[in-house]
């Protein structure tokens, strides 16, 4: 009986398409994603779920639309951020499989209460952190029930030793590796000699250099971690999947300047733009897919799902999913690709802010009104306070949230990305039908997934 093929599922957070070294020219250093992407699989036109990181996890576990799924939002004090109860992730019908399943690093869809731990969303082991980001030196972690704190380690260093360790102890089984680094998000923090490797006057500041060195690291973890594969016969059965869970964070001036190459797209994290979600996605599977590829199919983040789980032998149920099975496009089949949406705002969902639909070459992109994408100070703070307190609070933040007034009038936007991928050119004056058919999709997406978020109670 032919194995199953194990899955090994590396998301980092905030790295841009631009930030590797084969597409900015060599101002970062990533020989190891760059070879896997010359020796794999390639996309290019690859969306994640979401501008912002919880809610396009929740998009990437459970192959539905995060607002479907009751992740709306990162705050986790807020409980914005949790993954419904009743919601299927993919490492649950995986572990029902036969699966090993193992979460190493951010979960970040449900900081409070047992019932929303990555141990019972179907991850057999979890060894990370449950919020939206930690410190890498002096860093807090939990693993098999345990806290552990930080040791003079990185935490890139801490979780490839992890997902190493992972892999050694289920070498003789199928087993899912869900491997979410939590670099290059804030706080921006590497070795010092790093640091200076990228830092050149005049050319990057010095945040970008320190990102530039965080995903080094990264890309030296990877290695370590495809060496190990290799180490053990496992190279050949064993899909390995590199992404972003959004577009990079780009803000600030001067050294605090983090704004870098991102291949002329329009917008960064938190916007709906193709800066915002457009991510990159690097495979390699030597038994199931052909190498030396670059495919040009439209695939999504609730994509993932049913095109892992057929790969797995085990197709999912349309009726439960907004993804469809990719397995086809993968390979150079002809393959469905439906209309996508994405939608994001702070505290609540808002239909004409933030929000886009993809159909074919054509975009249609609602900016977002004033002030729907800023979160209260107070939430910051605490979201801070929880990082570095003893024992994480229980009790969600029940204070009241703002509410938002809609503009006199809310104007789309529209692109054909065929001819102007970095959205340069609205030509909503000239599609007046098109404009108005991608606006009613909208409108009759969001009240549906609404819909359902608000059936979980």
């Amino acid at each position: 009986m032919t194995r199953l093929p194990n899955i090994i599922q590396i998301v980092v957070d905030d790295m841009g398409i631009g930030d590797l070294s084969s597409s900015n020219g060599g101002a970062s250093a990533t020989p190891t994603l760059d070879q896997l992407a010359t020796d794999g699989l390639c996309l290019t036109q690859h969306y994640s779920g979401s501008p912002v990181c919880a809610p396009a996890r929740a998009a990437l576990l459970t192959g539905r639309y995060p607002q479907r799924t009751g992740v709306i939002d990162t705050m986790e004090a807020r409980g914005t951020d949790r993954l419904a109860v009743g919601e299927r992730t993919m490492a649950e019908d995986l572990r029902g499989l036969g699966y090993a399943t193992g979460l190493v690093g951010k979960w970040h869809n449900g900081a409070f209460d047992v019932a929303f731990h990555p141990t019972h969303r179907g991850f057999a082991e979890f060894v990370g952190f449950q919020g939206g980001w930690q410190d890498y030196w002096d860093w807090r972690i939990e693993k098999g029930g345990s806290r552990l704190t930080g040791d003079g380690r990185h935490l890139t260093e801490v979780l490839t030793a992890e997902a190493v360790d992972f892999v050694s102890r289920h070498a003789h089984e199928p087993f899912y590796l869900h491997l979410a680094y939590n670099a290059p998000h804030f706080p921006l923090q590497a070795p010092e000699g790093l640091i200076e490797r990228f830092y050149r006057d005049g050319e990057v500041s010095r945040a970008v250099a320190t990102i530039y060195a965080m995903l080094a690291m990264v890309d030296d973890g990877v290695d370590a971690l495809l060496q190990h594969l290799s180490a053990l016969g496992l190279t050949n059965n064993t899909i390995v999947m590199f992404t972003s869970d959004n577009g990079p964070d780009l803000h600030g001036e001067g050294e605090d300047s983090t704004h870098r190459f991102n291949e002329g797209l329009r917008g960064s994290k938190t916007f709906a733009f193709e800066g915002g979600i457009k991510v990159p996605m690097i495979m390699r599977w030597p038994d199931g897919l052909d190498g030396g590829v670059v495919r040009d199919d439209l695939i999504h983040f609730v994509d993932w799902m049913p095109t892992l789980l057929e790969a797995a032998g085990a197709p999912a149920s349309r009726a439960q999913l907004d993804g469809v099975s990719q397995l086809p496009a993968l390979r150079g089949e002809a393959a469905e690709s439906p209309v996508r949406f994405w939608q994001w705002t702070r505290y609540t969902p808002l239909a004409e802010s933030n929000s886009a639909v993809r159909d074919g070459d054509w975009k249609l992109v609602f900016p977002p009104w004033e002030k729907t994408l800023d979160a209260l100070q107070s939430d910051l703070d605490r979201d801070a306070e929880i990082k570095t307190a003893e024992e994480a609070p229980q009790e969600l933040d029940s204070s009241p949230i703002p509410q938002f007034t809609p503009p006199e009038a809310s104007t789309p936007m529209l692109f054909n990305l065929r001819r102007d991928p970095g959205e340069t050119q609205d030509v909503s004056g000239e599609e007046p039908h098109r404009v108005r058919s991608m606006t009613n999709a909208l409108h009759t997406w969001f009240d549906d997934v609404e819909a359902t978020r608000h059936a979980h109670g």
